[in-house]
C-alpha cells in the first residue's frame, strides 16, 4: 500500500513558519485506503498463523489434536455448548406418495423454541435406512422450495431416510412475519438471522451457536428414529444449507459423510484479502476468529478423513460471495485434500465445480445421489437421472395450521432469548474498557499539512494525527485570538470533519471567540470512509457499508468501535488537555468510551446518543448501528455506568435516544443516577457554544 510520506522536520518547521506561502504543497494521503489497509494487514496475520499450524499437521496424532481444537474453538467462539433438554418431538401428521411416505413433525432443540420438520420415508428397501439431515439455504419458504423438496423426495425414492427441517427465520420458523401473511417483514430471510443476530453478540451469544444446535438436535431426533441406521449419517444442504452442513461436520461425529453443496466455502482471513472480506450473514462471521488462526474451512477438519464432497458454483465468484470465493476455495480445498491422504484416504474427499449458477440444480443434485449411494450403500454403479419428483404446493409441507409455528405454539423467538439471557446476568462490573474493545495505544504524531485563514482572526489547519500503523486520522483545527484564554473542544460528528467547516458556521464561530476547536474524521467516517473492494458490483457494492466493515474489524480482533475510541484518544493526545469533547448521534458511543478512559476530558457532550445498549436489547426492530455493537459488552458494563465511572467531570446527554432511534428523556432520566450527568430533553448541536460561557 503506497501513501504520501508524511511531512519531514526540516517542511514542517517551512509549514508553521510560512503557512500563507504561494505554491504550497498540500501533502494530503487517501485515507480511504487506512481503514482497508489496517484491516488487510491483519488478515495477512490471521492468514499466516492458521498456515504455520496447518503446515504441522503431518501424522495422525497432529491431526487429531487439530480436530479436537477446532471443535472447542467452534463452540468457544459461538458463545458456548449448549445443554442438551429434552426434543418433545409431536408427529403432526403424514401424507402419502408414490415411493416414499410424508411425516410432518415438530420438537424444541431447547425449551419452547419448536422446529418443523418433514420426515420423507422410503417405500422401497428394508430398514434401518441411511439418514441424511438436509439443511436450507435462505428462502423464504424454508423446506417448502421446489429444489429443496426435489432433493429430499430424490433421495427418499433411493432408499434414504430423510429429516428436512426449517431453520432459523424461514418457512415455519418465520420470526418477524406481516400481519397477515406467513413471510417476513424484514428486507429478506437473511435478515431473519442477522437483527436478532447483531442483538445476541453484546450478550455473549451468536446465531452460529442457534444454527449449529439446531442441526444437532435435528440429527438425534433423526439417529434415534427406528428407521434409522444411527452408523450411517449424513448431511446436506445448500447456500446457507451447505454453510450449516459444514457447522455440523465440525460439531458432530456421528456423521458418516457430508455434501456441501454451494456453502460459504471461502475463508475470511484468505490470501489477497479484500476489505472488507467475506462478511455474510451473521451466523457465518466467527468474531475473534482472526487473531486465533481459525477460519471457515477448519469446519471441515474434524470430519476427516470420512467422505465429504465439496460442491460449488464457478459463478458465484462475481455473483454469490466474494471475489476471493473460488481462489480460496480451491486452495483450501488442496490443503485439506493432503490432510485425507496423510490419514490415508485422498479418494474420500472431492470437490466439483457447476458453471451454473448458484442453485441447487438437477446435476448437482445427482452428484449428492451418488456421493451418498457410494458411501453410505456401497453402491458402485452411478446414478444417471434422478428419479421422479413433484414438488408439493406450499401449504401441503405445513406442520402447523397456518403456516407458522410460533404464532401455532406461542414459543420462544430468537429475540425473546436475547431477553431472557440479558434477565439473567449479573450486575455490571468495573471493565478493563481497553481490553474488552481492544483498544489500541495511540501514536498521536501530529502533522500539520496547511494553514490559512478561515475569517477575521481566525486561521483554519488542515491536520493529521497518526493514530494506529497505516492509519492516519484527519481533522480540521480552528484558532482564533490565543490572547483570550479560550478553551479548546474537539467535535466528532456522524458525517465527519466536513460538515460545518464554513467560515459562518459553528466552529469557526467558537474560534472567533478565543477557543480551539478540532473537529476531526475517525475509522469510517468522513474522508476515512474506505474505497472500494475490487469486484463485481453486485457483491462489492452491497459490502461497501459501515455494518460489513464492523464485522470483519470485530472477526480480526479489532472491533470497529475500539478503532474509533483509538483515533479519539489520539487527537486528545495530540491537542493535549484540559479539553471538551463534544459527539452527535452514533459517535457519542466511542466519544464516552474514550473519555472514561482519558481524563483530560474534562466535560464531555454528547447530543442525540444511544441511551443504553440494553436498549437495543429490548427493542425488536432496532435500527441502530452495528459499529457501536461489541461481544458481550452488556456482561460487563453499560453507558449508564460508563457515564458514572467520569465522576465528577460533567457529562450531559442531550437528546438521548433509545435503539430505534425514538426521543428517551425519562429513560435516560432513569437510568443515568450520578451526579456528574445531566440530562436535557432536547438534542442542539449548537448548544454545544454554552459550554464555553458563564
Amino acid at each position: 500500500m503506497r501513501y504520501h510520506p508524511v511531512l519531514n522536520r526540516r517542511s514542517l518547521l517551512t509549514t508553521l513558519a510560512a503557512p500563507l506561502l504561494r505554491g504550497q504543497n498540500i501533502l494530503y494521503r487517501d485515507y480511504s485506503r487506512c481503514l482497508p489497509g489496517y484491516l488487510q494487514t491483519l488478515a495477512a496475520e490471521a492468514y499466516e498463523r492458521r498456515n504455520r499450524a496447518l503446515a504441522a499437521l503431518t501424522t495422525p496424532d497432529a491431526i487429531r489434536r487439530r480436530q479436537a481444537w477446532v471443535r472447542e474453538t467452534f463452540w468457544k467462539l459461538a458463545g458456548g455448548l449448549p445443554e442438551r433438554t429434552p426434543l418433545n418431538a409431536k408427529t403432526i401428521g403424514s401424507f402419502e406418495r408414490s415411493g416414499f411416505r410424508v411425516e410432518k413433525v415438530v420438537y424444541e432443540s431447547r425449551p419452547n423454541f419448536h422446529i418443523p420438520a418433514l420426515l420423507y420415508i422410503p417405500k422401497t428397501g428394508r430398514p434401518p435406512y441411511p439418514g441424511v439431515l438436509f439443511q436450507l439455504g435462505h428462502s423464504l419458504n424454508g423446506k417448502a422450495s421446489d429444489a429443496y423438496q426435489k432433493c429430499c423426495e430424490g433421495l427418499a425414492r433411493l432408499g434414504f431416510l430423510v429429516l428436512s427441517f426449517d431453520t432459523m427465520g424461514q418457512g415455519e420458523r418465520t420470526y418477524y412475519p406481516k400481519a397477515r401473511s406467513t413471510l417476513t417483514r424484514l428486507r429478506s430471510a437473511d435478515e431473519e438471522h442477522t437483527l436478532p443476530g447483531r442483538q445476541m453478540v453484546l450478550v455473549g451469544d451468536t446465531s452460529t451457536r442457534l444454527q449449529a444446535w439446531d442441526a444437532v438436535r435435528s440429527l438425534d431426533y433423526l439417529a434415534s428414529h427406528p428407521l434409522a441406521d444411527p452408523r450411517r449419517l449424513a448431511t446436506t444442504g445448500q447456500s446457507g444449507g451447505g454453510t450449516l452442513s459444514m457447522f455440523l461436520a465440525a460439531v458432530d461425529d456421528r456423521l458418516a459423510a457430508a455434501a456441501v453443496s454451494c456453502g460459504n466455502t471461502e475463508n475470511f482471513a484468505c490470501a489477497g484479502f479484500n476489505p472488507p472480506g467475506s462478511t455474510d450473514d451473521a451466523e457465518q462471521n466467527f468474531l475473534y476468529s482472526g487473531p486465533l488462526g481459525f477460519d471457515r474451512w477448519d469446519l471441515l477438519y474434524p470430519l476427516a478423513p470420512k467422505p465429504l464432497l465439496v460442491l460449488v458454483s464457478a459463478k458465484d465468484f462475481f455473483g454469490t460471495y466474494s471475489p476471493n470465493y473460488m481462489a480460496s476455495g480451491r486452495e483450501e480445498f488442496d490443503k485439506l485434500k493432503r490432510l485425507y491422504a496423510a490419514l490415508g484416504k485422498p479418494e474420500q474427499v472431492a470437490w466439483a465445480e457447476t458453471p451454473l449458477p448458484h442453485n441447487l440444480a438437477y446435476h448437482m443434485r445427482l452428484r449428492i445421489y451418488n456421493w451418498f449411494s457410494r458411501w453410505l450403500k456401497d453402491e458402485a454403479k452411478p446414478i444417471e437421472q434422478e428419479p421422479p419428483v413433484q414438488p408439493e404446493r406450499e401449504e401441503q409441507t405445513w406442520v402447523s395450521p397456518s403456516g407458522n409455528v410460533v404464532r401455532w405454539l406461542g414459543g420462544d423467538t430468537p429475540f425473546l432469548q436475547v431477553k431472557k439471557r440479558l434477565a439473567a446476568m449479573a450486575p455490571a462490573r468495573s471493565p478493563d474498557l481497553r481490553e474488552l474493545l481492544a483498544v489500541g495505544m495511540p501514536r498521536a504524531r501530529f502533522t500539520v499539512l496547511g494553514r490559512v485563514p478561515a475569517r477575521r482572526e481566525v486561521h483554519a489547519e488542515a491536520v493529521e494525527v497518526e493514530s494506529s500503523a497505516q492509519v492516519f486520522v484527519p481533522a480540521w483545527v480552528y484558532r482564533g485570538p490565543q490572547s483570550r484564554g479560550g478553551k479548546t473542544l474537539l467535535a466528532l460528528e456522524p458525517g465527519g470533519r466536513n460538515a460545518r467547516w464554513q467560515e459562518d458556521m459553528l466552529y469557526a464561530s467558537l474560534a472567533a471567540e478565543g477557543h480551539t476547536v478540532c473537529v476531526a474524521d475517525v475509522r469510517g467516517t468522513g474522508d476515512l470512509n474506505p474505497e472500494y473492494g475490487h469486484g463485481a458490483p453486485r457483491y462489492t457494492g452491497s459490502h461497501q457499508s459501515e455494518e460489513h466493515y464492523a464485522w470483519a474489524s470485530m472477526m480480526l480482533g479489532k472491533p470497529l468501535l475500539g478503532q474509533r475510541v483509538t483515533d479519539i484518544l489520539a487527537l486528545v493526545e495530540a491537542l493535549g488537555g484540559p479539553l471538551t469533547l463534544a459527539a452527535l448521534g452514533k459517535m457519542t458511543v466511542p466519544a464516552l468510551i474514550a473519555a472514561a478512559l482519558d481524563r483530560r476530558v474534562e466535560r464531555v457532550y454528547l447530543a442525540g446518543g444511544l441511551v443504553s445498549w440494553r436498549s437495543i436489547c429490548e427493542i425488536e426492530e432496532y435500527s441502530h448501528p452495528f459499529a457501536n455493537f461489541a461481544w458481550r459488552i452488556l456482561e460487563h458494563t453499560d453507558l449508564p455506568e460508563i457515564a458514572a465511572s467520569i465522576d465528577p467531570r460533567g457529562v450531559t446527554l442531550a437528546g438521548p435516544v433509545d435503539a430505534a432511534g425514538r426521543p428517551a428523556f425519562e429513560a435516560a432520566k432513569a437510568a443515568y443516577r450520578s451526579a456528574n450527568v445531566t440530562v436535557l430533553a432536547e438534542s442542539g448541536w449548537n448548544r454545544i457554544s454554552s459550554l464555553f460561557t458563564g
